[in-house]
């Protein structure tokens, strides 16, 4: 979440961040517009940081032109701002292809007459992936479960936890990582082909949740 913190008090006329509380998302390998705002143009000195790198400096404006001699490393050709932007008051990052590693909290700040303003950026690369968990119980003999996708097939899941009650009916549960690309439809299937019986039900992932 992006949250404001503001270490003196505000006065009349100063410079005021105006960019509203949101979790960004992307996907690992695209580009990102990481946001900050101003209620009134700055051409002088922006700088993007990550106070958990050394050097924490993603990217420097100042007077006029970028300074990235002191850049960290990891963001070498990846961070742009707009100049024509600039003199609008925006001074959002863009971040492109992004990697694992830009996980973290970002800090946009820029100095004002008489105060700075630090609002913290958390941004979190998205993996596409969510793990789901399904349960069953009653039981008997000991049946197999199965995670099918919105296609009918087969995924890849840990392996079934099997518990014997004493009632010698059986429990069984599995989890299972999806990604967006088996669809947002999947199916948790227990059966005992012997008995031809079976059990499912249907789970449909909102696109919202694939992030961890």
């Amino acid at each position: 979440m992006l949250s404001l913190y503001k270490l003196c008090p505000v006065l009349s006329g100063q410079s005021q961040t105006v960019t509203p509380s949101q979790t960004i998302i992307t996907v690992v390998g695209e580009d990102v517009i990481l946001p900050c705002h101003l209620d009134s143009a700055s051409d002088a000195i922006v700088e993007w940081g990550r106070p958990d790198l050394d050097p924490r400096f993603v990217h420097v404006w100042y007077e006029g032109q970028n300074h990235l001699v002191n850049q960290n490393p990891s963001y070498k050709g990846r961070t742009s701002l707009s100049t024509e932007k600039l003199k609008q008051g925006d001074l959002s990052l863009k971040l492109s292809r992004v990697k694992h590693s830009d996980n973290g909290r970002y800090r946009c700040f820029f100095p004002s007459d008489l105060c700075w303003f630090f609002p913290l950026f958390y941004h979190t690369p998205v993996t596409f992936r969510v793990v789901l968990q399904c349960e069953s119980a009653g039981w008997y003999p000991e049946p197999e479960l199965l995670w099918l996708d919105g296609e009918g097939n087969l995924l890849s899941a840990g392996p079934t936890e099997t518990l014997r009650g004493p009632d010698d009916l059986y429990t069984v549960s599995s989890r299972v990582t999806v990604e967006k690309r088996h669809k947002n439809s999947f199916t948790c299937r227990v059966q005992q082909r012997d008995m031809k019986q079976s059990r499912e039900t249907h789970i449909h992932v909102s696109g919202k949740l694939y992030f961890f």
